[in-house]
């Protein structure tokens, strides 16, 4: 009679997990996702103008090409679609793309500044 696991926890007849884990990251590195040099130089680019750090920018590149990728979009007209961003802007809109890709307990923020002026702000001195 085999006895039902819970909790995805080690059996205890065996006591070793590394067979299990040793199939998990063998077949970690199977899939390989391409670009065209030509994509990636551009994209790359594009951010390092902007003034992103260099790793900043393969970064947000490689999640910006996956994110093309996905949706069926040409990455070169993704990223002449940000040309006319200013650097807020642009920095909202690629905090909300690496939010995708992110686990939710680590999500990335930004303050959203209120430029409405109310009566009660007026009684404030600063």
């Amino acid at each position: 009679m085999a006895v039902e696991r819970k909790y995805n926890l080690p059996d205890p007849a065996t006591n070793d997990s590394s067979e299990e884990v040793r199939n998990f990251f063998d077949k970690f590195f199977l899939h390989q996702i391409s670009f065209p040099s030509n994509q990636i130089d551009a994209v790359i680019g594009f951010f390092l103008k902007r003034g992103f750090d260099e790793q900043a920018a393969r970064s947000t590149c490689i999640v910006l090409l996956n994110q093309a990728r996905l949706e069926n979009v040409n990455p070169l007209k993704l990223v002449d679609s940000l040309k006319g961003y200013t650097d807020v802007q642009l920095s909202q809109v690629v905090t909300e793309v690496l939010n995708v890709y992110r686990d939710k307990r680590s999500a990335l923020g930004y303050k959203l500044t209120v430029l409405e002026e109310t009566l009660e702000s007026r009684n404030i001195v600063q």
